[in-house]
């Protein structure tokens, strides 16, 4: 492990969240010890870890994603608004200490080298239209007009933690799973997995949707 892959880094445990690379953290600062933290990191790279913590198993994830602060505002309680963007993953090696916040030394986490780009590239265009089927067979079920951002990311690794970062419901824990990852193609394969089964279930209430407008149409 090379010497550059390895930093001390402050940690900052949030229940069920899970940042993801090139998403964004908006967090409220209130507790004197991340007070302290981010008057801290202000003054040198303005990065620090989010970590998911798990309020159940009352611990801590051991893969997390780096943060660097991209916006603060410090009010005159001493209480700050910040915008956060998630950078390199990593992992926890060891925690150094956890006063008055906890620094850890980490290491950091990367996709494997990809070895074969076409069937990638295949598997990034289905994951793509179950994702545009998700999205169009939502709206036509709640009657809205939802539809994608044209931001979306078209390389497969963006594109798995964009569509990590945004998935619906209490889904923590199979957000961890995809984060901890280290191959773009397993990760978008659990994705058009998940995808995949949405579309199914919206399909199938889409078509019940249907059938009983038409019934009350025939009545009516």
């Amino acid at each position: 492990m090379s010497e550059l892959s390895v930093r001390e880094l402050p940690l900052f445990p949030l229940p069920e969240v899970v940042l993801f690379p090139q998403e964004y953290l908006p967090l409220h600062i209130f507790e004197t010890r991340y007070r302290v933290m981010l008057e801290s990191i202000l003054k040198s790279d303005s990065r620090f870890g989010v970590v998911r913590w798990d309020p159940i198993a009352k611990k801590m994830a051991d893969v997390g994603c780096c943060a660097e602060v991209i916006k603060h505002q410090t009010s005159s309680d001493g209480r700050s608004n910040i915008v956060t963007i998630g950078q390199q993953r990593f992992r926890i090696l060891e925690v150094i200490n956890e006063t008055p916040y906890i620094n850890a030394l980490v290491s950091w986490v990367d996709d494997d080298p990809i070895l074969d780009q076409p069937k990638l590239e295949e598997l990034k265009n289905s994951v793509s239209i179950a994702l545009n089927d998700v999205v169009s067979l939502t709206a036509k079920l709640t009657d809205s007009e939802k539809v994608l951002p044209d931001s979306i990311p078209d390389i497969p690794r963006e594109l798995s933690f964009w569509i990590a970062s945004h998935l619906g419901g209490p889904v923590a824990s199979e957000q961890q799973k995809l984060l901890e990852l280290t191959n773009t193609f397993n990760r978008l394969e659990r994705e058009y997995e998940l995808l995949d089964h949405t579309r199914r279930q919206l399909a199938a209430r889409t078509a019940l949707k249907d059938t009983f407008s038409n019934a009350d149409q025939t009545n009516n």
